[in-house]
């Protein structure tokens, strides 16, 4: 499934919850592992999680004195790779869980971070955000934690000027047929194990590995996308396909 709605409610995880659930449901995991996500990340990636990124940042060429809206971006890891080629520019870090953005901001001030970065509460389907107002939109790890993709898409257009670019990273829910195996065995046995060990709260993780299954696949995602009124939509596969980077354009 997609994580749209449907009659029959919307995905959470591996199981379906009425579609005003989702939301608070999603908002309760993140709350619940904030203080230890960066560190999950690590572990679970073997830190290759650190090296997707920073292919996004380059991928998305940031240049100086653009606004960068960074959806689902908590802990602030896209936004503080990205500010640094923004000379003049802007950040603004959107999440729905205040917890998350509250490491954010103490990761941002640590690193003596004070100026050019602002942090917004608030759900990917409903940006508090002007139309046309961005020149880039990124969201790593966010979007299959929506209630509705499709909704969040128009939102990204509706957000993005006219020659404003659109970046998403994200798990997929296939990947090169050998792996398959072995990743699904550390999917759904370790990376739960993991998430009890690390953050006392094995679901939260459980939901987490669930949630890759229930996304679209690749090119499924990039018609989605399409649809949604961007254009020029491209993927790359990082890792043999254990994730993805889609880009586009509002033009």
């Amino acid at each position: 499934m997609s994580g749209d709605e449907t009659s029959g409610g919307v995905d959470f995880g591996a199981r379906r919850v009425p579609e005003g659930e989702k939301a608070p449901l999603v908002r309760g995991v993140f709350d619940s592992v904030a203080r230890r996500y960066d560190l999950m990340n690590d572990l679970m990636s073997g830190g290759i999680h650190r090296r997707w990124k920073a292919d996004m940042v380059v991928w998305l060429k940031p240049q100086p004195g653009q606004v960068l809206l960074d959806v689902a971006g908590g802990t602030g890891d896209i936004a503080l790779r990205a500010l640094p080629r923004l000379d003049r520019g802007m950040v603004v870090v959107c999440d729905a869980s205040e917890r998350m953005l509250e490491v954010g901001r103490a990761r941002a001030l640590d690193e003596g971070i004070l100026t050019g970065i602002e942090w917004l509460c608030a759900d990917a389907e409903g940006l508090p955000i002007a139309d046309r107002s961005v020149d880039l939109y990124t969201i790593a790890f966010g979007l299959r934690n929506v209630t509705r993709i499709a909704a969040a898409l128009a939102e990204a257009r509706r957000v993005l000027k006219p020659g404003g670019r659109f970046l998403c990273l994200e798990f997929t829910p296939e990947i090169t047929p050998l792996l398959q195996p072995l990743y699904d065995l550390y999917s759904f046995q370790i990376v739960p194990l993991l998430g009890r060990i690390v953050t006392g709260d094995r679901e939260a993780y459980a939901y987490l590995v669930e949630s890759i299954r229930r996304f679209p696949r690749q090119s499924e995602f990039g018609e989605m996308i399409r649809r949604a009124g961007l254009d020029q939509v491209r993927f790359r596969n990082l890792t043999g396909g254990v994730a993805a980077l889609h880009s586009a354009w509002r033009l």
